[in-house]
């Protein structure tokens, strides 16, 4: 029986460096005996079919082929379509009445606990917001990422240190919903 996985690669193919041409990267995936592989945009994202492994031990893999071939290393996450789908559900913003800009989803390697952003006043950023969900948090930014002084603030290394964490747009959040569930 086989699953279907999305890849979030952090940090790729940002400004010119740490280049990962999707082709190379579909081709990467085939070669490690992963089946359906598709691409979706430039950033990062990867979705195929598995009949081995589980998240992590597959996310370990994919990230010491890309070493090996590219020379450089990337943090890696995959999710399968069950847990994809239910972050899109469980979304805590009217994600249908604001602009898909406007809203991002930070996926986590790990749980992680309220504890770690105590200390952020969420009263200071409004209307900037957000919650969190099964390994993921949810930021509400009207003013869009590049603006957001709260987004900024969440990608401190202590906010994220000892997880890996990549952030998705909600048009790529609902994109790799659709993409896994075929």
């Amino acid at each position: 029986m086989t699953t279907t996985y999305a890849a979030l690669l952090r940090g790729i193919n940002v400004g010119g460096s740490r280049k990962v041409p999707m082709a190379d990267l579909r081709t990467l995936l085939a070669d490690l005996g992963l089946e359906d592989v598709r691409t979706y945009l430039q950033s990062g994202q990867a979705v195929f079919a598995a009949g081995h492994g589980d998240e992590e031990s597959l996310a370990g893999e994919i990230a010491r082929a890309i070493e090996k071939r590219f020379g450089f290393g990337v943090d890696v996450i995959v999710r399968d379509h069950a847990y994809l789908r239910a972050i899109a559900d469980a979304c805590p913003f009217p994600a249908a009445d604001l602009e898909p800009k406007q809203l991002h989803v930070t996926y986590f390697s790990a749980p992680v606990t309220p504890d770690r952003f105590a200390e952020i006043d969420q009263e200071a950023y409004l209307p900037e917001e957000f919650r969190l969900g099964d390994r993921a948090l949810y930021l509400y930014a009207p003013n869009g990422l590049g603006r957001s002084k709260l987004a900024e603030h969440l990608s401190k290394p202590r906010m994220t240190k000892g997880v890996i964490a990549t952030s998705r747009n909600w048009n790529t959040v609902v994109k790799l919903v659709e993409m896994t569930g075929v």
